[in-house]
């Protein structure tokens, strides 16, 4: 018991990493029903846009100016790749069985792995991921390392303004009327393609400044991170309550926390010590979204997503 303090903090910054990803899962499926499994791999791209520019800085740059510059880098790239993703390969497939574009989407992830791979033959292995100096830092009897502090603060801030951004801008509004029904939408004069590219690259943003944070926190990256990523930022999409954007987080912190509260503790039962190990961590993740959708289907918050039919 003394380290639940410690062990629930974790579970707090795993969660809000699994959000930040999630967001663009949620976003997306609410305005074209569309489950974007290339989105991990959008997040793997950001990060190492992110380490392209640290290794194209001058010598001797400092993190604190460096950071910025590699937020920077892995939303320009995210958030090209995802636009572009959404323009050439999603959206000629709009009005195509909703099969379709979702084999298009699994293979736009594969070209995506093989792709960074031929631009960096060496992250076939973990490429090591500049860190932040200093710390860690002591709060009570909770310690929090260095790389977590970029976590500490992006996510609060990256919620806050998505939230301001939805419900007070006139873009963000067409983005809720979209969600409800998209044809409607049109003959009130919102541009829907206009919004789905915005949904696109919002989802593309906050998955880079999520692949950041990774970075930071845990000090390498490799091309095939985006993949379990993935599936579990998509798990914390379903908790939460698919096309629900503050459904988003809340699922990824409660998959964090019960997925590091399980790794914790399940080793200290009497013959579940194999069970407690990190491998079974994605384990445990996966059980606790199953027994959600069979207690509540719809998710934590609830559906956000009109019917069309």
């Amino acid at each position: 018991m003394n380290e639940l303090p410690q062990q629930l903090v974790n579970g707090l910054l795993l969660g809000s990493m699994y959000g930040l990803i999630a967001i663009g899962y949620t976003m997306v499926y609410g305005i074209v029903q569309l489950i974007n499994f290339a989105h991990g791999e959008i997040f793997m791209t950001g990060a190492f846009g992110a380490l392209t520019v640290w290794l194209w800085l001058p010598g001797g740059t400092t993190m604190w100016i460096a950071l910025p510059l590699m937020i920077i880098g892995a939303v320009i790239v995210a958030v090209a790749i995802a636009v572009g993703a959404e323009r050439f390969a999603y959206r000629p497939l709009r009005n195509a069985p909703r099969l379709a574009p979702l084999i298009t989407a699994i293979g736009l992830s594969l070209a995506l792995q093989q792709a960074v791979w031929a631009w960096y033959p060496e992250a076939k292995s973990a490429r090591t991921f500049p860190q932040i100096e200093g710390g860690p830092f002591e709060i009570g009897s909770v310690t929090i390392q260095t790389g977590d502090i970029f976590l500490v603060v992006a996510a609060p801030l990256s919620m806050a303004v998505l939230a301001y951004f939805v419900m007070k801008t006139r873009t963000g509004r067409g983005m809720q009327a979209t969600a409800q029904d998209p044809d409607t939408a049109k003959l009130m004069g919102v541009n829907t393609d206009r919004i789905i590219v915005i949904a696109f690259a919002l989802g593309a943003a906050f998955a880079a400044v999520g692949a950041v944070a990774y970075g930071l926190k845990y000090g390498e990256i490799n091309f095939r991170m985006g993949f379990i990523l993935g599936l579990k930022a998509f798990t914390a999409a379903v908790l939460g309550g698919i096309g629900n954007i503050y459904g988003a987080m809340i699922g990824g912190v409660v998959l964090g926390v019960a997925e590091t509260l399980a790794t914790a503790y399940i080793a200290d039962i009497p013959g579940m010590d194999q069970f407690g190990s990190q491998s079974w961590a994605d384990v445990w993740a996966f059980v606790l979204l199953i027994l959600v959708l069979l207690f509540r289907p719809q998710g934590l918050l609830g559906e956000r997503v009109a019917d069309r039919a």
